[in-house]
């Protein structure tokens, strides 16, 4: 069935269907020892493939002008941004969070684009008052 890999503040929470046959090999290398657990054993797996494709990556995250990382953004960067007559474009490899203290009509006024692979956190008003920017 599913594994589910446990949220950590600096992580995102994601749910996998796996094949019996699939599970039933990594459950046979957890108790052998390879690995703590199921999600060690996913990490791992996980990361093995970044790895494998890291310079493809690199090309890739350069190419699209990607920020890479934590990127928060707070009310007084938006507000200097509208004083300032500009609006943002939100390109992030990472996590992305809005202030919970920006007004969905502050977001609008400033925010021109949000395109984040990774994770976007930001109230429900503001992913709301953005829907029509945020390119998935």
């Amino acid at each position: 069935m599913g594994e589910s890999i446990r949220a950590r503040q600096d992580s995102e929470k994601i749910t996998i269907n796996l094949g019996f046959i699939d599970l039933g090999h990594m459950d046979l290398l957890v108790h052998d020892g390879f690995y703590a657990n199921r999600t060690d054993f996913i990490r791992t797996a996980i990361r093995n493939q970044l790895d494998r494709h890291a310079d493809v990556l690199k090309k890739s995250v350069g190419r699209q002008a990607l920020d890479l990382g934590l990127r928060h953004y707070t009310r007084a960067e938006l507000e200097a941004a509208q004083a300032a007559g500009s609006m943002i474009d939100i390109n992030v490899l990472g996590l992305v969070t809005l202030s919970p203290d920006i007004s969905p009509e502050l977001a609008r006024a400033t925010i021109r684009s949000v395109s984040v692979l990774g994770a976007f956190h930001a109230s429900p008003e503001l992913k709301t008052a953005l829907a029509d920017r945020i390119n998935s």
